[in-house]
């Protein structure tokens, strides 16, 4: 099931027109000969339907309605483009609640924007799990950008077949995750929504333009600037959700072993170090890195790998899997950092 066009084009952006203007500034990506980008299709599609056999075993997380793990996902291998215009359709759906009093010259400026950096984060994202946009049958899509999966493992120099059943087993994880808890995707969206209200009322337009401006000089802190202490509280408490979510796959992938992915250490070691060099871009790149939240992203993935490994070094697997059990579960921001104070809370 689509979200409806004039779903897209109501609300705080007219989401339509920023995945028509997304699609349309997305760079192609790597070429290659038929053969190998045919094959490049085919692989990714199998190595998502093996990888969720594997991500069941290694998590004991199974779906709440009995779905098989390997029907849990819709799994789509999309190019840039399409990802720019599946994300503006997702953020339609996801900001469907949000009341905005703007007219359609601001939602269509707002789509512009949108549209622009959605087509500049297509050429990074290698895939992602969406529990938002409807699905028939399934418990959301799985998008899997096969140009950005074949720019990496070229430039990692890394086993292709290996690294292509790892990315995999990170979005299967996710998917996996909202199949345990049903309840998680209204919870994430209604945060977020709660946050988004907040941050586009009346005279919070112009306070978001002043932190953008900042960020553009060698002090700026960007869009978190804009965030009174009460945004803030619910930024974080999201941010916190998202970090054991990240860090939950991270773990998975590389818990599958030689045994699944022969050269899983290599593939982490490659990849480790080519965030840690895209973290410390200069120029352009760095403003944008932090405008877009890309490098407190980094943190969320390796704080909450490290929450994840401590709590079930403490509880096992299955008492971190009380994560899923219910949203008062859910870590709060502080035991990100202080899993013990996690585990005593809910385990006592």
């Amino acid at each position: 099931m689509e979200p409806s066009p004039n779903d897209l084009r109501a609300g705080l952006v007219d989401w339509q027109r920023a995945a028509r203007i997304a699609g349309r500034l997305a760079k192609p990506g790597p070429t290659a000969e038929r053969g190998q980008l045919e094959s490049l299709v085919d692989e990714l599609r199998d190595a998502a339907g093996r990888a969720a056999g594997h991500v069941a075993t290694i998590t004991q997380l199974e779906a709440q309605d009995g779905t098989d793990p390997k029907d849990v996902s819709n799994v789509l291998v999309v190019d840039r483009p399409r990802w720019a215009q599946a994300n503006a359709e997702m953020f339609g759906v996801m900001t469907g609640g949000v009341d905005v009093p703007a007219g359609q010259a601001a939602r269509a400026a707002g789509a512009v924007q949108v549209g622009g950096v959605l087509a500049l984060l297509s050429t990074k994202v290698l895939g992602q799990f969406d529990p938002f946009t409807p699905q028939d049958t399934f418990h959301g899509r799985l998008l899997l950008v096969a140009p950005n999966v074949l720019h990496h493992e070229r430039k990692l120099k890394v086993d292709s077949s290996d690294f292509r059943l790892w990315v995999a087993l990170h979005e299967q994880t996710h998917a996996m995750q909202f199949a345990a808890a049903p309840w998680l995707a209204e919870h994430v969206r209604s945060r977020a929504a709660e946050l988004l209200g907040d941050l586009t009322g009346e005279g919070a337009r112009s306070d978001l333009l002043g932190s953008v401006t900042r960020a553009l000089s060698d002090g700026g802190g960007g869009i978190l600037e804009a965030l009174s202490p009460e945004q803030r509280t619910v930024f974080e408490e999201v941010g916190a959700v998202m970090a054991v979510l990240e860090g939950h796959a991270d773990v998975t992938m590389d818990e599958v072993g030689p045994s699944v992915v022969p050269t899983v250490r290599s593939i982490r070691k490659a990849f480790e170090a080519r965030r840690d060099q895209a973290s410390k871009g200069r120029g352009l790149d760095q403003v944008l890195r932090r405008l877009l939240g890309l490098d407190a992203k980094l943190a969320q993935y390796r704080d909450g790998a490290k929450f994840v490994r401590e709590v079930r070094s403490s509880v096992g697997t299955s008492g971190f899997n009380a994560v899923f059990a219910t949203a008062e579960n859910l870590p709060l921001p502080r035991e990100i950092a202080d899993p013990r104070a996690w585990v005593r809370r809910v385990h006592g």
